[in-house]
């Protein structure tokens, strides 16, 4: 079997890092800024959460790190590494050496990312052969090991299924028996459980987060909901309009929030034991503003509490605390914190 020439025992500062990386998209009201100077690392064995509410560009970061953006989609960055190597000046093929070997993603909907076409084991098999030319056999043996890992029964018989002749959890199961079959040393997982439902989505939530131990992987998982990233995460990276708003570690972020719209993401959770039954929860009022032409001053601005004059022109830069600790906003935390909700994890 070809080995990659990674050594997950080696001690690295980061796996990922991302510096700046920014994607514009051509459309016909102008240029759409979908992500804009996105930084953040992704240390090896660690799991990173992207949150945010929809279209505030987490599943488009992703997919510019994998390369898999739309032709029409303009990706630039100061610096994209993994691991030793530049993204940023791989070749197309170089990158599909990449994908599906050493960085693979689980995407949303299992259902249209597997080929209706195919079996499941044809599918399974495809990337082992593919990147690391070993024989079917060993390749269908790797399958059913991975099938049995991530909770399939009758992996052998499975194997000669096709999708449609699955549930969506098992299909979802299938993509992430896929997603090992390399042995990765990243995997990003783009809302893997928005499609199950709430007893499924907490089974394969306990999966990804037992095989990321176990295989010694790192993960970037992206969601929307707080709950699950409480549950699994140990850094988290909050997104708003295109760019990351504060980062830290879950419970730095939780406990001590540092951006008014964090606050308000925290205001909509349920605290059991503190919400009382009946009790409105909190709401962040206005609309994201479009991220279509000249973007300029913080784009909470609309609909922050505490805006200022100058948030409204001046670009706000992330401010560096240290160990991974940022926001984005021109007032101290202390100006709104004593009205901010905490969850105390």
């Amino acid at each position: 079997m070809k080995k990659s020439n990674w050594d997950k025992s080696k001690n690295l500062n980061s796996l990922l890092e991302v510096r700046d990386l920014s994607v514009d998209i051509p459309v016909a009201a102008g240029e759409l800024h979908a992500v804009r100077s996105v930084s953040f690392t992704v240390q090896p064995s660690e799991t990173l959460c992207l949150v945010g509410e929809s279209g505030c560009g987490k599943s488009m970061t992703a997919l510019a790190i994998m390369n898999l953006l739309p032709r029409v989609a303009k990706r630039s960055a100061k610096f994209l590494t993994f691991f030793d190597m530049n993204l940023m000046g791989l070749s197309e093929r170089e990158m599909a050496d990449i994908r599906g070997d050493r960085m693979t993603m689980i995407f949303q909907e299992p259902m249209t990312s597997l080929n209706p076409s195919y079996t499941i084991g044809n599918q399974l098999e495809e990337a082992m052969m593919r990147h690391r030319q070993v024989s079917r056999t060993e390749a269908r043996q790797r399958a059913i090991f991975l099938l049995e890992k991530v909770g399939i029964t009758a992996a052998r018989r499975r194997l000669r299924q096709y999708p449609h002749q699955l549930s969506g959890g098992l299909r979802q199961r299938v993509m992430i028996a896929m997603a090992l079959m390399c042995d990765p040393e990243l995997i990003i997982a783009d809302e893997p459980t928005t499609a199950l439902d709430v007893t499924i989505q907490a089974q394969i939530l306990h999966l990804l987060s037992g095989l990321r131990r176990e295989f010694h992987m790192a993960m970037i998982l992206i969601t929307h909901d707080l709950g699950i990233v409480a549950r699994v995460a140990d850094r988290v990276a909050i997104m708003y309009a295109g760019q990351i708003v504060e980062t830290g570690t879950v419970r730095e972020v939780f406990e001590r929030p540092m951006h008014p719209y964090t606050s308000g993401l925290l205001a909509c959770i349920p605290v059991p034991g503190k919400t009382k039954r009946g009790e409105f929860l909190g709401s962040i009022p206005g609309m994201v503003p479009t991220p279509i032409g000249e973007v300029r001053g913080c784009s909470f601005y609309n609909r922050c509490n505490y805006v200022q004059p100058s948030c409204k022109d001046i670009d706000i830069a992330l401010r560096e605390l240290g160990d991974g600790r940022a926001y984005r906003c021109v007032l101290e935390p202390e100006a709104y914190r004593a009205s901010a909700k905490v969850v105390r994890l």
